[in-house]
């Protein structure tokens, strides 16, 4: 008995793609105006958040430009987050890099002012600059 012939395979090669041969309409907008590069403390800010906190500023930090932290979210924070800040604003001043808190919630005024860490952590009035 002779084997019978194997049967024909069904092709499957993917549909080509569309070629990209036309131009766009506009250019990609800037990667700057993709990304929120403002450093956001989340509402509990205590000692299991601060690592994470202490490696996004270093990263903001290894950027052009400066820090900006965005504090409006904030319900509590504990000291290793408050040592943080502290630490990162003094590394930006010694760089010469701006640095601001922004937006900072009630919550995070009454506690950084209770521990006489405003000046520290950069905490300023409205009307003043840096």
């Amino acid at each position: 008995m002779t084997p019978s012939p194997p049967e024909p395979v069904a092709d499957t090669d993917p549909a080509p793609l569309p070629p990209l041969s036309s131009p766009l309409s506009s250019p990609p907008p800037a990667l700057e105006s993709l990304v929120d590069r403002a450093v956001h403390l989340p509402a509990h800010c205590g000692t299991v958040a601060a690592e994470d906190l202490r490696v996004r500023l270093v990263l903001a930090a290894d950027l052009d430009g400066g820090i900006e932290v965005r504090a409006d979210a904030v319900d509590s924070i504990g000291q290793a987050a408050l040592q943080i800040l502290v630490a990162a604003r003094r590394e930006a001043v010694a760089r010469h890099q701006p640095y601001a808190i922004v937006d900072p919630s009630p919550a995070f005024v009454d506690r950084v002012t209770r521990c006489r860490l405003a000046g520290a952590i950069g905490l300023i009035e409205k009307d003043a600059t840096l």
